[in-house]
């Protein structure tokens, strides 16, 4: 599936500009995360600009709507790395696509959430920063700290390391991800 296809079948499912931001953030680090790992930069890009499509019209059905639509068109791979996008679901993350996309589907939030708070949002933004709100169990309450924890030892990452990758995969597309 390429993201032509992709972005035809998140039109159909998801209108809330937040959302889609935030589904966008996601298919970045993916794809920048694709790059550094070796891997095929559409396929991680797909998973996660995928990985919530269906939550704004089923959120009761996510990810299971989805990932139908997914493994009928023989996407297996993604749609397994979306249902491994939140661990109590109970899908093992077994390969490295299904490790990434844990590792940052919250965790993206969460530097957006903190970006928004800033003057200069991702342009001068360090790990630091993110980390102290992570503390915050009142800041971004809808940021899963223990996904986020889970997601780095699976992909076995640096905290400080993977934040500022994923604010530096994000710096250039400031405008497009904070609304």
């Amino acid at each position: 599936m390429n993201r032509e296809e992709a972005r035809s079948i998140l039109d159909s499912m998801m209108q809330s500009p937040a959302l889609r931001a935030h589904v966008r953030s996601v298919e970045i680090v993916m794809e920048a995360y694709a790059d550094k790992f070796g891997e095929d930069r559409e396929r991680w890009a797909v998973t996660g600009l995928l990985h919530d499509a269906d939550y704004e019209k089923h959120p009761d059905e996510h990810p299971r709507i989805i990932t139908a639509i997914l493994e009928e068109r023989g996407e297996q791979e993604i749609a397994h790395a979306i249902h491994c996008h939140y661990t109590k679901w109970g899908y093992s993350c077994e390969s490295l696509l299904d490790k990434a996309l844990l590792a940052c589907d919250e965790l993206t939030g969460l530097v957006i959430a903190v970006a928004r708070l800033r003057p200069n949002r991702l342009q001068d933004m360090a790990p630091k920063s993110v980390k102290k709100k992570f503390k915050d169990k009142n800041f971004a309450k809808g940021v899963d700290r223990d996904e986020v924890r889970i997601g780095i030892e699976l992909l076995e990452v640096d905290m400080d390391d993977h934040i500022r990758f994923i604010i530096e995969a994000l710096r250039p597309f400031e405008k497009e991800v904070i609304v």
